[in-house]
């Protein structure tokens, strides 16, 4: 009876916790940009990694911050800890947040040498 009990809360613990994860909705799926710019920072964590992206055009410049997938993903996906350094130079296509925010979703980004960085999905990461 008490492994019942157990099993039954561990699994009401995972659906918990999986509800809990955020919605993508704030960004806008049907809308892609393609920015260029100098990475600030590339942030290795979970549950999301992310980009500090600095553009400077359009006029006036800004930090965009580019939301991608979990560690894990973007491992399975050929990303690396070491794959994007500060002062690089990158292209990032994302899909851009619904309030106009210097924010967004990645898709896929590009070294300036025009090879691509990681292996590209066609749907970004959850």
């Amino acid at each position: 009876m008490w492994r019942l009990v157990s099993s039954g809360l561990a699994l009401l613990l995972v659906a918990q916790s999986g509800a809990a994860h955020h919605s993508g909705a704030m960004f806008d799926s049907q809308k892609s940009l393609t920015l260029q710019g100098t990475v600030k920072l590339f942030q290795w964590t979970n549950p999301h990694c992310w980009i500090q992206l600095l553009v400077q055009a359009p006029a006036p410049a800004a930090e965009w911050s580019i939301e991608m997938g979990s560690t894990g993903n973007l491992y399975r996906n050929g990303w690396r800890s070491s794959t994007l350094t500060a002062g690089e130079k990158i292209t990032v296509t994302l899909h851009p947040v619904r309030d106009g925010t210097a924010a967004g979703q990645f898709i896929s980004a590009t070294a300036a040498d025009g090879s691509s960085l990681g292996r590209p999905s066609r749907t970004a990461p959850p």
